[in-house]
């Protein structure tokens, strides 16, 4: 089969075509035929040599596909070849055959196409792992998130106003700005022109946010917890602004603040099994009736994954970038 290896570490050019054995489904698992491939900044990392697989998984890089139940394993119940499936899984996905855990697995939407459909588990289990499970956000609830016009943003956007959070969003550019306000956003923040700080306090009458989705980290720290209300959440999931910052507690004490961390891919089969079955209930009711849908910035070719990395490394995407077979 088509893979995507990474040759070494380094920039988008490390990622050539390959030949690979199509891969055989373990106990539990099914093979995909892939038809779309999701790109997401921890496949970036992954390239740089700053992420690398959990033990067992696949080398090839790729979290997220749709396509058609090819093979089975053994003691999988749930599925039949030939259904169309999305699928979370912790690495294989830039190949035209991946294996996924059973549990893993969610029918396509109806109504999305398989390119938006390989766009949903990545960014969609995330964001209701973070935002709803552990940040708890609660209808009427105010939430800044960082980065809104990235696929986690867009994401994060649009499920927090369709639960009826109030949503404030940053980006870096007016047209980002934009794009974030008519998915969900009541203020977009050019952060390279506002303090998003002063901006939260301004549109919050002083209060401050309950929740921040924070995929910067760095510097931030110490703004997002000023930005917090009494009671807040922040929700760390990325490091893009580095992963080391000085911390006051003294605002944790003052305003009883929770700091909360997770990465999805090293998780448990069976913790992931249990999130998608959570998403499937919460969040599959939303994709099939258009509450709610993948941005889709661009799409590359297989063989093109380096162009879909320069891409996603210059930052000039808005939503997501997937790959087709």
């Amino acid at each position: 089969m088509l893979a995507i290896e990474i040759s070494r570490f380094g920039g988008p050019e490390v990622l050539v075509p390959a030949d690979r054995p199509r891969p055989l489904p373990q106990t539990g698992e099914v093979v995909i035929r892939v038809t779309a491939a999701g790109v997401n900044r921890p496949d970036s990392a992954q390239r740089r040599g700053s992420y690398p697989p959990p033990a067992g998984a696949s080398d090839i890089p790729g979290l997220e596909v749709a396509g058609t139940v090819a093979e089975i394993g053994p003691d999988v119940g749930d599925w039949r070849v030939g259904d169309q499936v999305c699928a979370l899984v912790a690495g294989g996905g830039y190949a035209e055959y991946c294996t996924a855990p059973a549990v893993q697995c969610l029918p396509v939407p109806r109504g999305l196409e398989m390119v938006a459909a390989a766009a949903v588990p990545e960014t969609f289990f995330t964001v209701w792992s973070n935002v709803f499970e552990r940040g708890r956000l609660r209808s009427g609830e105010w939430i800044l998130i960082h980065g809104g016009s990235s696929g986690i943003g867009t994401t994060a956007i649009q499920l927090a106003h369709v639960y009826g959070a109030h949503v404030l969003a940053t980006a870096g550019s007016a047209e980002k700005c934009a794009a974030c306000e008519r998915i969900g956003a009541e203020r977009a923040i050019n952060y390279r022109e506002t303090d998003f700080v002063g901006a939260v306090r301004e549109a919050t009458g002083g209060r401050g946010v309950d929740v921040v989705l924070d995929i910067v980290g760095g510097d931030y720290l110490a703004r997002n917890l000023e930005a917090l209300a009494v009671e807040g959440r922040l929700l760390q999931i990325g490091l893009q602004g580095g992963a080391s910052a000085q911390l006051n507690m003294l605002p944790l004490l003052q305003k009883r603040l929770t700091i909360t961390a997770s990465t999805l891919r090293a998780r448990s089969v069976a913790e992931k099994g249990a999130l998608a079955a959570a998403v499937k209930a919460n969040v599959w009711p939303l994709l099939e009736s258009g509450a709610v849908k993948p941005v889709i910035y661009a799409t590359f070719p297989l063989r093109s994954a380096a162009d879909a990395h320069r891409l996603l490394d210059s930052g000039q995407h808005i939503g997501k970038i997937v790959l087709v077979t």
